[in-house]
C-alpha cells in the first residue's frame, strides 16, 4: 500500500495493533524525485527509484543473530512515517551549517526490532534498530545493492588481497570497471560509486559506526551486485615488532557482540544527478550522532610543518638533521616565520618498537621543546600507534595535556572490526576529556565520527602524497586526484598531505624516498589546499624547499583551511577535473585540478556577491607540460560580471584568491 507523505513534525501510524505478514511500503523524498519501495514477505527487500528510473532492485537485507534472523518471515506490527527539517551546525566542515530535510518510515516488527528508512533529496538511508533486553551476537548482516544493468563502478580494493583482506590502511587508487567484470574475490572499502548513466551516480557510504564492524563490499559473479561484507570479531591478537602494532591473528565466526537495545549503523545510498553534487553531499555528517563534546572552544585546526615526508630533510644548517632538538627547533622557527599553527613530531620521538609512548628518546627534551614552541606561538602534535595510545590512554593523555601538547596523530589501526571501532571511541572520548585533538592515520573511511567527536580534526583513508615516495607512475595520481574529491570526500575530512615543491611531468616522475617529488605541476599542489576538506593540513616538503619558493609558500600560508562558511563545486567531471570554491567571510578561494590531460576552463564569477575583488592567481606556466614547477602569478581586480580563462597543463591546476575590497 502507498504511504502518504506527512509534513512538519506530525506522525502517521498505520496498522497499529494489527500484525501484517506481508506488504509493500513506499517512501518518497521531500522533493519526490527519489522513492524507495520496501517489500516485506518471506524476506525484506527494497528497490530504489530516481523519478521513473529504477536504480536498484530487490536489495535483500537481514541481520543474522545467534538464534534468529531479523528480516526473515518478519511480521509487521506497525508502520509510521514522519517528515522533518533540520539545520545542522557543522564544526570544521565544508560549511558552517546546512539544512537537511527528509521523510522517515519506521517499520516495527513483531519480536522487538524495527527497520528505519529515510528518504532525503540527496539519497536513501536505512538502519536496523533492536529493543532486546539482553546482549546479542551478530553472526552476519545481509546488505545487498543490486543494479539492473552492468554499470561501471569505482572500486578501491583492499591492498591485502591474498591475506586478511580487512587488514590494511584503506589507501588505494580506484579501479574503474563494470560490475560484471569486477574482481569478485577481492573486497573493496567504502565509499564506492556506481555510474548509473545519464549523470546519475549512486555512492555507498555508512554513518554512525559504533560498536560494530565497518562495511566492505564485494561484487557477485553472474550478477550486477555489490554485497556488504564485514570483518569478523577478533579472537586472537598478535604484535608486530617494529612499531609494537597489534594485528588480528584469528577471528571468530561472527561479526559483532553488542548490546541488544541499540541502533545499528546507517547504510547510505547517496544519489547525485551531476558530478558537481558529489563532494558536497552531506548525508554522512547529517546521519552521524551529534557532538558528545559541549565546549568546542579549545579545539584548534590549522596548518602543520611536517617532518616525515621530507625525511627531516634540512640543508644549509650547521647541525645534523634528524630527530633531535636542533631539527625540531628549526621546524618550529619555520612554522613561526610563516604563521603555521603546528609542528608534528612523527615516528621516532619515542622508541616505536618498545611500544611505550610515556618514555621520550634521550635526544629530545620534550617539555623544553613545548616551551620553545609556546614562545614562538607554535603548538606540537605527537605521532603514536593506536594500540600503544590505547594501552597507556589515561596516563598518556594526562601527561601530555599537562605538558602543553596539542594533540596526537594516531596511526596504524589498519582495521575496522568491532574492537578496532571501539578502540577509536575510547581514544576519542578520553582525548576530548584532556582537550587533545586527533588526526587519524592508517584508519578506515570517515563515518561521521568527526561530528560525534569534533576533536577529530582530520582523517587519512586516502591515497595521499606519502605514496609518491615509493609508487611508480603506474599509480596514476593525477587521475586519482580528480576522482577522490568526488567519492572519498563525500565521507568526510581527508588528510592528503600536499605541498611538494619538487614537481614532475609524467615522463620525469620517479619514486625517491629522501627527496620525494609529486606527480603533476606546482599549481596542482597549490590547488590541493583549496580543493580538499582538510582542517589540519600538512606542508609536506622541507623548510629549505619552501624558503626557496617564497611566493608559493606565502600563498599556501595565506589560504585558510578552518572557518569555512560555504563550499561550491563550480564545475568538473569525475575522473577528469574539478574546480572548488570556498568562502571565508567575504573572501573566496578557488582551486582547480586536472588529470594528465591539458584543458582550458572558463571560470564564471557570477556566483560572487556584488563588489570588487582583488585577485591573486597562480596558474600553470607556458612550459609546465615539461617543467612541472613552472607557474605564473598574476593579480587583477575582478567582479561577478567577469569570466576568467585559465589554462591547465597536463597534471596541472590553479589556485585563485579573491579578497573583497
Amino acid at each position: 500500500m502507498e504511504m502518504k507523505r506527512i509534513f512538519g513534525l506530525s506522525l502517521c501510524v498505520l496498522c497499529m495493533g494489527t500484525t501484517v505478514w506481508a506488504g509493500d511500503y513506499v517512501l518518497t523524498s521531500p522533493g519526490k524525485t527519489l522513492k524507495v519501495n520496501v517489500n516485506v514477505g518471506n524476506t525484506v527487500s527494497y528497490s530504489v527509484f530516481h523519478q521513473d528510473k529504477m536504480l536498484m532492485k530487490n536489495n535483500e537485507l537481514s541481520l543474522e543473530l545467534e538464534n534468529k534472523v531479523l528480516g526473515e518471515r518478519a511480521a509487521v506490527k506497525r508502520v509510521s512515517q514522519n517528515h522533518r527539517k533540520e539545520q545542522i551546525p557543522a564544526f570544521y566542515y565544508r560549511c558552517a551549517d546546512f539544512d537537511t530535510e527528509y521523510n522517515e518510515m519506521k517499520i516495527s516488527f513483531k519480536g522487538g526490532y524495527s527497520l528505519i528508512f529515510r528518504a532525503y533529496n540527496e539519497g536513501i538511508a536505512y538502519r536496523w534498530d533492536t529493543d532486546f533486553k539482553d546482549s546479542v551476537l551478530v553472526r552476519n548482516e545481509k546488505a545487498e545493492f543490486n543494479f539492473p544493468e552492468n554499470y561501471k563502478a569505482y572500486l578501491p580494493y583492499t591492498t591485502n588481497p591474498k591475506g586478511d583482506q580487512y587488514a590494511m590502511a584503506f589507501q588505494n587508487i580506484y579501479t574503474h570497471t563494470s560490475l560484471g567484470e569486477a574482481d569478485h574475490k577481492t573486497v573493496a572499502f567504502l565509499p564506492v560509486t556506481v555510474d548509473c548513466g545519464q549523470g546519475l551516480k549512486v555512492t555507498l557510504l555508512e554513518s554512525d559506526l559504533r560498536s560494530y564492524p565497518g562495511m566492505f563490499v564485494r561484487t557477485c559473479e553472474g550478477k550486477y551486485s555489490l554485497n556488504g561484507v564485514f570483518a569478523e570479531y577478533p579472537s586472537e591478537m598478535g604484535v608486530r615488532g617494529p612499531r609494537a602494532m597489534t594485528y588480528v591473528k584469528n577471528r571468530h565466526d561472527y561479526i559483532a557482540k553488542t548490546e541488544g537495545d541499540r541502533s545499528y549503523p546507517w547504510r547510505i545510498m547517496a544519489i547525485t544527478e551531476c558530478d558537481e553534487e558529489m563532494p558536497v553531499n552531506n548525508l554522512v555528517y547529517a546521519l552521524a550522532e551529534p557532538s558528545r563534546i559541549k565546549d568546542l572552544s579549545w579545539i584548534q585546526g590549522g596548518k602543520v610543518a611536517w617532518d616525515w615526508w621530507n625525511d627531516w630533510g634540512l640543508s644549509g644548517v650547521d647541525f645534523k638533521a634528524g630527530i633531535n632538538m636542533d631539527t625540531y627547533k628549526h621546524y618550529i622557527d619555520f612554522a613561526a616565520e610563516n604563521h603555521l599553527e603546528f609542528v608534528i613530531l612523527d615516528e621516532g620521538w619515542y622508541h616505536p618498537g618498545k611500544g611505550d609512548m610515556l618514555t621520550v628518546i634521550p635526544e629530545l627534551d620534550l617539555p623544553a621543546l613545548v616551551e620553545y614552541g609556546r614562545s614562538k606561538g607554535v603548538k606540537l602534535i605527537l605521532w603514536t600507534v593506536f594500540n600503544v595510545l590505547d594501552k597507556q590512554l589515561e596516563e598518556a593523555c594526562k601527561k601530555y595535556s599537562a605538558m602543553g601538547i596539542s594533540g596526537f596523530k594516531v596511526d596504524f589501526l589498519d582495521r575496522d572490526d568491532q574492537t578496532g571501532v571501539e578502540m577509536l571511541y575510547r581514544i576519542a572520548e578520553t582525548t576530548a576529556k584532556y582537550h587533545l585533538t586527533l588526526d587519524l592515520h592508517g584508519f578506515y573511511k570517515p563515518t561521521g565520527i568527526n561530528r560525534t567527536f569534533p576533536n577529530i580534526i582530520n582523517i587519512e583513508s586516502v591515497f595521499g602524497m606519502e605514496e609518491m615516495k615509493w609508487s611508480t607512475v603506474d599509480k596514476d595520481m593525477m587521475e586519482y586526484d580528480v576522482t577522490m574529491p568526488y567519492i572519498r570526500m563525500m565521507a568526510g575530512l581527508l588528510d592528503y598531505q600536499p605541498g611538494a615543491m619538487r614537481n614532475a611531468s609524467k615522463k620525469d616522475f620517479r619514486p625517491i624516498y629522501y627527496n620525494p617529488m609529486s606527480q603533476g605541476t606546482r599549481c596542482h599542489q597549490l590547488a590541493a589546499y583549496i580543493v580538499h576538506d582538510s582542517p589540519l593540513t600538512m606542508l609536506s616538503d622541507n623548510p629549505e624547499a619552501y624558503r626557496k619558493e617564497r611566493e608559493c609558500l606565502d600563498f599556501i600560508a595565506s589560504i585558510p583551511n578552518i572557518g569555512i562558511e560555504e563550499t561550491k563545486i563550480l564545475q568538473g567531471q569525475l575522473g577528469e577535473y574539478i574546480v572548488v570554491a570556498r568562502r571565508i567571510g567575504q573572501n573566496w578561494y578557488i582551486g582547480g585540478m586536472t588529470d594528465w590531460n591539458a584543458r582550458t576552463i572558463e571560470l564564471d564569477l557570477s556566483f560572487l556577491p556584488d563588489g570588487q575583488y582583488q585577485s591573486v592567481l597562480f596558474a600553470d606556466g607556458v612550459n609546465a607540460a615539461k617543467l612541472a614547477a613552472d607557474y605564473k602569478r598574476s593579480e587583477q581586480t575582478l567582479n561577478k560580471n567577469q569570466k576568467v580563462k585559465i589554462d591547465m597543463a597536463p597534471g596541472g591546476g590553479f589556485a585563485l584568491s579573491l579578497k573583497c575590497k
